[in-house]
């Protein structure tokens, strides 16, 4: 399917690895031209060269803090000196640290809204106007399942990603109609993470081979299993396109059916 998106500029955050490596991926291989983005300048340049494998526009990699607003600011005028415009912003973040509310204290709490929230508002902030400009802007916000259903020693992923997922719904009403935004909401993938944790599990003794630990992850999914990155990639490379063009606010799980929400 052509989406529609051959020749737009799109900047993915936090896209030297896992699900922002797929969805730079999805779009970059729809002929979009790609910024990445990341903090280790080895990582990142890695993954630059991962994406062009599968990309048919040009694909510029951007080290950037995205707790750091002068490094933003940097990365989104990169963007636009490079490429001359916007068109699609992904937003995306590494996760905070796990465990439960008594183990958590202010600072946990701090970092974790600066991560998460912060990040997008001065994404946001500063691509609004390059996005009101483009092609058809949009905005897409990879966060997670746990704004629907609470995931056990996650307090900080299930309290303060509900922000972000208000800003979105907020952003799909003022930015409109130059702008449409919408998130999606990953469980687990076959992330570089998930593979650390499922070999780590194994060296532990908890399973005998890398797929014992593989299917196990899957196991309580509808579907018998943890997603792989680029249908993530998929979805987000949808909602920016033309077939999307009157998909705007909402927030899609995609998770093989596992959230038991009913909405």
């Amino acid at each position: 399917m052509d989406h529609g998106i051959d020749g737009h500029t799109a900047l993915v955050a936090a896209s030297s690895s896992g699900l922002g490596k797929a969805a730079a991926k999805a779009l970059a291989s729809e002929g979009a031209n790609v910024v990445i983005n990341g903090r280790d300048e080895d990582r990142l340049e890695d993954a630059v060269e991962d994406v062009r494998d599968v990309a048919d526009g040009e694909v510029v990699g951007v080290q950037a803090d995205l707790t750091d607003p002068d490094d933003i600011e940097r990365l989104v005028d990169r963007t636009v000196d490079t490429f001359g415009g916007l068109d699609h912003l992904v937003t995306n973040s590494g996760g905070p640290p796990s465990g439960p509310f008594l183990e958590m204290t202010d600072e946990d709490w701090y970092d974790a809204y600066d991560l998460l929230v912060m990040s997008v508002v001065r994404l946001v902030r500063e691509a609004a106007d390059h996005l009101r400009e483009g092609n058809g802007g949009t905005i897409v916000t990879i966060t997670s399942r746990s704004v629907k259903e609470a995931i056990g020693s996650l307090v900080l992923s299930n309290s303060v990603r509900m922000s972000v997922v208000g800003l979105e719904k907020t952003l799909s009403k003022e930015l409109a109609p130059e702008v449409r935004a919408n998130a999606v909401l990953p469980a687990p993938h076959e992330t570089a993470r998930q593979q650390e944790l499922i070999e780590d599990a194994v060296e532990r003794g908890e399973y005998d081979s890398y797929e014992e630990g593989l299917a196990a992850k899957g196991e309580g999914n509808p579907l018998g299993r943890i997603g792989d990155p680029m249908e993530l990639g998929e979805v987000v490379a949808f909602l920016s396109s033309e077939q999307s063009s009157f998909v705007n606010g909402t927030a899609i799980p995609v998770d093989g059916g596992q959230g038991a929400s009913n909405l």
